[in-house]
């Protein structure tokens, strides 16, 4: 049985944030955690050799950015990558991929946004990829737009079943 949910009070105004605003840096960010099996990226963040126990970082999504920015042109980045390098810099074992996944995101539409507000933000998110060198559809545009600029810069994307992927994207790969 379903119920209609009582509609918001009018004085309660509410105002979505933009994506710049979502990139604003968060309280208690970044935070260093022991690694539990219980957390939700703990399969991905083992799979990178990370152990339960070990020390895992969440980190604010302009640090994400930050290493983003640093992807040149004819190189790409997955999310391996970049949770490595952020490991790295802040001395612990892994960093959290649920949290680096949505930082990504955020990061790839606020370009967008300030683009579209005629604001300048040169960060190649395009160039960041999912692990196993798959497209982003959560991407402005989705997984279509994302292939597109690849092409652009001269990458061969193929298909495979209903999702695309950069061929050989291991050669392009930049130390994270």
């Amino acid at each position: 049985v379903f119920r209609r949910l009582p509609k918001r009070e009018t004085n309660m105004a509410y105002k979505r944030k933009s994506w710049q605003e979502k990139m604003a840096d968060k309280e208690g960010l970044p935070k260093v955690l022991a690694l539990e099996p219980n957390f939700p990226c703990f399969k991905a963040v083992s799979r990178m050799g990370a152990k339960a126990g070990d020390t895992c970082v969440l980190v604010n999504t302009r640090e994400v950015a930050a290493v983003m920015q640093e992807v040149s042109a004819g190189k790409l980045m997955t999310i391996h990558e970049i949770c490595k390098k952020i490991a790295r810099n802040h001395g612990v074992a892994a960093s959290c991929t649920l949290t680096t996944g949505i930082e990504i995101m955020i990061t790839a539409n606020a370009v967008e946004e300030m683009k579209k507000e005629g604001k300048r933000n040169d960060t190649p998110y395009w160039r960041t990829l999912k692990a196993d060198g798959f497209l982003n559809e959560k991407y402005p545009g989705g997984a279509e737009k994302h292939k597109e600029l690849l092409e652009r810069e001269g990458f061969e994307v193929a298909r495979k079943g209903n999702r695309y992927f950069v061929s050989d994207f291991r050669k392009y790969l930049t130390e994270g």
